[in-house]
């Protein structure tokens, strides 16, 4: 197990388990043009510095998140981004939290940063292959900007 701290997070990490998932898991697989933009901008490694860091030292590769969903965007959505929620699954266990409230069971508070939010946690949805035990999952939101060559709303 290998330590890391991460914002307030204290966590064990399973290398060796993480990064033997990540090698056998695939791409997130929605085909929908907000998952195909999140997708677009991850293979081009263009999420932030500071996430890209963590998601490396973990060896997980960027475009194979275990979640990725797009919240809502709102008037300004072209001028701020889309909001997005993320996240990956990783073989471990969380030993400290940040001071804060937790944001739900299971979940310790959401730590805001500058380029969005971040918040570890334990997901009951299922992933396959099947992710190896003890885990827990790196959650975060952020705006992504639009990238793809077609109508946010979609193909036209």
């Amino acid at each position: 197990m290998t330590a890391f701290s991460w914002y307030g997070y204290g966590v064990q990490v399973d290398l060796k388990a993480t990064r033997g998932y990540y090698e056998k898991s695939g791409d997130w697989d929605c085909s929908c043009g907000h998952c195909r933009n999140f997708l677009a901008l991850a293979r081009e490694r263009k999420l932030p510095e500071e996430l890209m860091a963590i998601l490396d030292s973990l060896s997980i590769p960027p475009e194979k998140a275990t979640y990725v969903c797009e919240l809502y965007h709102g008037k300004d959505w072209k001028e701020k981004g889309l909001l997005y929620q993320l996240s990956w699954r990783v073989a471990g266990t969380i030993l400290d939290k940040p001071a804060g409230a937790d944001s739900g069971q299971n979940w310790g508070p959401l730590v805001e940063l500058p380029w969005g939010g971040l918040m570890l946690g334990h997901e009951t949805f299922p992933v396959k292959p099947e992710f190896p035990q003890p885990h827990f999952d790196l959650d975060v939101s952020l705006y992504l900007p639009w990238t793809l060559d077609e109508p946010a709303e979609g193909p036209p």
